[in-house]
């Protein structure tokens, strides 16, 4: 995303900790949330979470609640933009409309999907009617 480079899983953790925080009093979130949010245990999420900390992506001491910094709700609002608009083009541009293939097929793409197809989408529904 702009200027890192983020993996995969780094693109998971920063979207379950923004969505996790919505909910949270003070936008902080527990490891054990994160760990649930991801379907993982507990154990795996404290490397992540130095890694984020590094990228100064997220606020975070060792066992201590997490939250993202300005940097990371940036990188997660665009993270979520990205998921809306491909959930939208496949439901209003290609007319699916089975939820579950969208959301599935979405989480699978989403990450992986260059920048050049995602610009033409984002002409495609900018375009008017």
């Amino acid at each position: 995303m702009d200027d890192i480079e983020l993996c995969e899983s780094q693109e998971d953790y920063i979207k379950i900790i923004d969505k996790i925080s919505k909910k949270n009093h003070g936008g902080w979130v527990s490891n054990s949330e994160i760990a649930k949010g991801l379907q993982i245990k507990p154990s795996s999420v404290t490397n992540m979470l130095h890694k984020l900390k590094d990228l100064k992506i997220i606020k975070w001491d060792p066992r201590k609640s997490i939250r993202l910094t300005e940097k990371g709700k940036n990188i997660a609002k665009k993270l979520n933009t990205r998921y809306e608009i491909l959930i939208e083009f496949f439901r209003n541009i290609l007319n699916i409309n089975d939820d579950d293939v969208i959301n599935n097929f979405c989480c699978e793409i989403e990450h992986k999907i260059p920048s050049e197809i995602y610009n033409k989408i984002m002409q495609i529904k900018q375009k008017p009617n």
